[in-house]
């Protein structure tokens, strides 16, 4: 008859209580909030990704705004010359996912996205100096998906700092912050967006009528 050596049944035994505790500790620690920073931080990705993409469709819009404009007060040229300027300095900036964690860098992007609203609202005074322009059929499409673009912007933004709030309040409150420190320390705090201007949170007046 064999025997069972005491290294095999204390092996046996070990693993008959390590894996229902490693199971235990899983479900625990799920319920405690370990996923929530990564979590968070793909929602700030995503939000972010909407900016990005409704100030690109802004951004796509311009080159047919400023041509429609042209043909009907081609002597506005300072005008439009700021328009096409600004949005060429907004075009020309290196923008990817890694812009959320340098404020520097996030700080230099909303300043150039700024200076365009400025020169389309400069832009949209113009326009009130031209009848025949206002009643134009390209331009009035163009000014409605002008409109809806600001708006959706606005939106983006606001879900962008809502999203970024969520994060930061995460990592520096319990129990986040100690999850933070085992295990997510290589996520920084995320910058957010701050008004460089008076009213900056509103969308340029793209109201023609």
């Amino acid at each position: 008859m064999f025997s069972v050596r005491s290294s095999d049944r204390d092996s046996r035994y070990w693993r008959f209580i390590f894996w229902p505790l490693l199971a235990l500790f899983v479900v625990s620690a799920s319920g405690c909030g370990i996923n929530n920073i990564p979590t968070m931080d793909e929602q700030v990705k995503a939000a972010w990704a909407q900016v990005e993409n409704q100030y690109q469709r802004r951004a796509d819009l311009i080159p047919n705004l400023v041509k429609t404009v042209k043909a009907y007060a081609d002597q506005e040229r300072e005008t439009l010359q700021a328009v096409t300027e600004a949005r060429a300095k907004v075009s020309s900036m290196q923008v990817d996912e890694n812009i959320i964690n340098d404020p520097a860098k996030l700080q230099q992007f909303e300043q150039a996205q700024q200076q365009l609203s400025g020169a389309l609202s400069r832009l949209m005074v113009v326009v009130e100096r031209y009848p025949d322009l206002k009643s134009n059929q390209n331009f009035l499409a163009l000014q409605s998906q002008l409109e809806g673009t600001e708006n959706r912007i606005s939106v983006a933004r606001r879900d962008y700092i809502s999203a970024v709030q969520g994060y930061n309040t995460e990592i520096r409150t319990f129990p986040g912050l100690i999850w933070h420190k085992i295990l997510y320390s290589d996520m920084p705090l995320r910058p957010t967006f701050e008004a460089t201007k008076e009213n900056a949170e509103e969308a340029p007046e793209v109201d023609f009528q």
